[in-house]
C-alpha cells in the first residue's frame, strides 16, 4: 500500500498522520480482502480549499470534512471481477491499484473531534476509514447504505484499538 501525501496546509496534527493514514487504508483493504496492492493519494488542506471543491465537484457550497474521489468504477462494493478486464486502473510501475484521492480538511478533523468528544487521532482515523470504504464503491445515500458503512468503520476502528 502506497499513500502519497500531500499538505495545502499550514495547520498541522499533533498526531503522526502517516502512520495511522497507512494503519487504518491497510486495514480496510485487509477487512475487504482485496487481492491488490494499491495506491492512494492523500490531501490535507483547509476549510476554504475543500469548501472550493466541494462545491466544484458535488455542487454544495459548503466546507466538509472529507471527500473522496474513487478511480474504479465498482458495480458493486469490493467486487474486484471489475478489475480483471481493465489494466488501465493499475499503475504502470508498482503494479500497485489506483484506488483514487482522499481529501481531508485539518480544520474539520480538529473541530469534529471536538464536537464529538473524542480525540484528533481517532477523528482522522475514522475520517480515513470512511473515504477508503467510498473508493471501494461503498456509499450512504439510503439508509440501508448508510447502516452498512457505519458497522464496517467501527468494526475496522475497533479491531484496530481505535475507539471514542
Amino acid at each position: 500500500m502506497t499513500i502519497q501525501i500531500e499538505k495545502e496546509t499550514d495547520l498541522s496534527f499533533d498526531i503522526d498522520y502517516e502512520k495511522l493514514a497507512n494503519l487504518v487504508a491497510n486495514k480496510v483493504l485487509d477487512y475487504e480482502n482485496c487481492p491488490y496492492e494499491a495506491q492512494v493519494e492523500l490531501v490535507l488542506t483547509d476549510n476554504t480549499e475543500i469548501h472550493r471543491v466541494n462545491k466544484e465537484f458535488r455542487e454544495i457550497d459548503r466546507p466538509t470534512d472529507v471527500l473522496s474521489f474513487p478511480m474504479v468504477p465498482f458495480e458493486s462494493p469490493a467486487d474486484y471481477a471489475i478489475l480483471e478486464e481493465d489494466d488501465s486502473l493499475f499503475d504502470m510501475d508498482s503494479g500497485e491499484l489506483l484506488l483514487g484521492d482522499i481529501m481531508i480538511s485539518v480544520e474539520k478533523v480538529y473541530e469534529q473531534a471536538n464536537e464529538y468528544g473524542h480525540s484528533i487521532e481517532r477523528e482522522f482515523c475514522f475520517l480515513v476509514a470512511h473515504s477508503m470504504l467510498h473508493l471501494l464503491g461503498y456509499d450512504h445515500m439510503t439508509p440501508e447504505e448508510a447502516a452498512v458503512m457505519e458497522a464496517k468503520q467501527k468494526e475496522i476502528l475497533e479491531q484496530l484499538g481505535i475507539t471514542r
